[in-house]
């Protein structure tokens, strides 16, 4: 295969934006990635393709990332602001003040260039009216940060960039699994191992990006650092993160970083295959859970539905059902909110039960009919008077409950009652290597290892215990322009 200036290995969001600008830095490129060509793009082909960024509301965003919104529906939509400040104060809320400072703010700040830098390589975006809005009085009324998905989620976003990596001129290699980081005896990384149908060859570089995803797809792995019973977890995306590239760095002196106890979880239809499903993709989650409640199978609320957004609860929820019994949770909805619910919960592989009574949905789950009752009878009677919207949080509470329900604590009264039944979906873990302000990986001497980057979600750091949603595919754009920014970089020096 002879050498390139810089090889990328993975093929997701954050690889293919590691390759797009090490390419636009003059590099030549080689991006290897594991899977098939019919399986590729990582994790992030699974994904809806959300992205959180800094903005001052429709009109700005308007302005040059949602640049094919028309006037009309411009004036149709009801944007709140975003900026660099609420960014932050999500962050660090959900993640407890966990997150690392210098990383934090290096996703705030590059989040609207990023944005831009996108748009400007042809990806396209618009407004997530169906999951991310309410229409109120005729207006879109968005809500939670995580508004804006690229145009076919994150299927499209894949296949977009990875047309424009092909248009760039990169060369892509299917099949070809990175197993070995080959160094210098200056320590500098000089290429990679791979491991492909034929067997084992080396490939020369003048710098590598390690962009190829946690171990969330490594049920050893999942066992070892988050936890007894995370083997038997769903897998919400690719099947071929298995550490490879946080083990491939460990091994020359690559310092772990970050929640290793920690992943991105949510709630999973229980009959969701083992890994991803590339049709049904994203829509297994279950993630209108703020409009009803939630018990295990004992019929026994555990969680506070309505604690905050969605997009700031449904990481740590998942991670909740993980610890109830069979790894098991229902979300039950009455009349009044069932047509709230996402799109999701109406594919035709979701796992469900309709009644007329609370009692005859409880046996259609084969759950104890009367501790069933008991709870909606008890959440009911908690809840207080108050005008409910589904946009803001609403302050409609219930009373007197252990845990109690924030807001949206709507009385679960009206036939038919639905019955949704959800395990817990694992997407990515958190901890990874560390990195420096180039996206360099840093070693267990707090120094760069030269020739060696990350980005994605083998990063660590960033998310802790929580997470907020759409600052994956984000930090994967900011993490990844820069990683490979800094390659392009790297080569250019060491040109003899």
């Amino acid at each position: 295969m002879g050498s390139h200036d810089v090889i990328v290995v993975g093929a997701g969001n954050a690889a293919l934006c590691a390759a797009m600008a090490a390419r636009e830095n003059g590099a030549s490129v080689l991006v290897l990635e594991k899977a098939t060509e019919d399986d590729k793009g990582g994790n992030s082909y699974f994904t809806a393709g959300g992205f959180r960024f800094c903005h001052s509301g429709i009109d700005d965003a308007a302005r040059d990332v949602l640049t094919d919104l028309s006037p009309a529906e411009r004036d149709r939509i009801v944007l709140p602001v975003h900026d660099r400040t609420t960014f932050y104060d999500v962050l660090m809320k959900v993640t407890r003040h966990q997150a690392d400072e210098d990383l934090a703010w290096r996703l705030i700040d590059g989040s609207r260039p990023g944005m831009v830098w996108l748009r400007g390589h042809g990806l396209r975006f618009i407004p997530m009216f169906g999951r991310q809005s309410f229409e109120i009085d005729g207006k879109h009324h968005f809500y939670g940060g995580v508004n804006i998905e690229a145009v076919g989620g994150g299927a499209g976003l894949v296949e977009a960039e990875l047309k424009r990596v092909a248009d760039l001129g990169c060369d892509i290699r299917y099949g070809a699994g990175a197993t070995r980081l080959i160094q210098d005896r200056q320590r500098r990384v000089t290429g990679v191992e791979v491991r492909g149908p034929d067997g084992y060859e080396e490939i020369s570089a003048r710098a590598v990006v390690l962009a190829c995803g946690g171990f969330e797809s490594n049920p050893e792995w999942r066992v070892r650092y988050l936890g007894p019973g995370w083997d038997l977890a769903r897998v919400r995306g690719t099947r071929h993160n298995m550490g490879d590239g946080i083990r491939m760095a460990i091994e020359i002196g690559a310092a772990p970083y970050g929640n290793w106890s920690g992943c991105h979880s949510v709630g999973w239809d229980i009959s969701a295959p083992p890994y991803g499903d590339r049709e049904v993709l994203d829509n297994f989650q279950k993630h209108s859970y703020p409009w009803g409640i939630m018990v295990n199978i004992h019929g026994q609320r555990f969680v506070d539905e309505g604690e905050d957004l969605r997009n700031h609860t449904y990481v740590k929820f998942g991670r909740a059902i993980m610890g109830q019994p069979h790894r098991t949770a229902i979300q039950i909805f009455d009349a009044k909110t069932i047509p709230l619910l996402r799109d999701e919960y109406r594919i035709r592989q979701v796992t469900k039960v309709r009644a007329e009574t609370i009692r005859d949905l409880a046996e259609g789950l084969e759950i104890n009919a009367d501790a069933l009752k008991a709870t909606v009878r008890k959440f009911n009677a908690a809840c207080q008077p108050g005008d409910f919207n589904p946009s803001v949080l609403d302050g409609v509470t219930t009373r007197g409950l252990s845990p109690n329900k924030t807001n949206w604590a709507l009385p679960i009264s009206e036939p038919p009652f639905e019955a949704y039944i959800t395990t817990t979906g694992v997407t990515f873990t958190f901890g990874g290597l560390k990195i420096d302000e180039k996206g360099a990986v840093i070693d267990t001497t707090d120094r760069a290892i030269p020739g060696l980057y990350a980005a994605g979600e083998l990063v660590g750091g960033l998310f802790y215990e929580n997470y907020p949603g759409g600052s994956g595919l984000m930090a994967g754009t900011v993490f990844g322009k820069l990683a490979g920014t800094s390659a392009a970089a790297e080569a250019r020096r060491n040109v003899v």
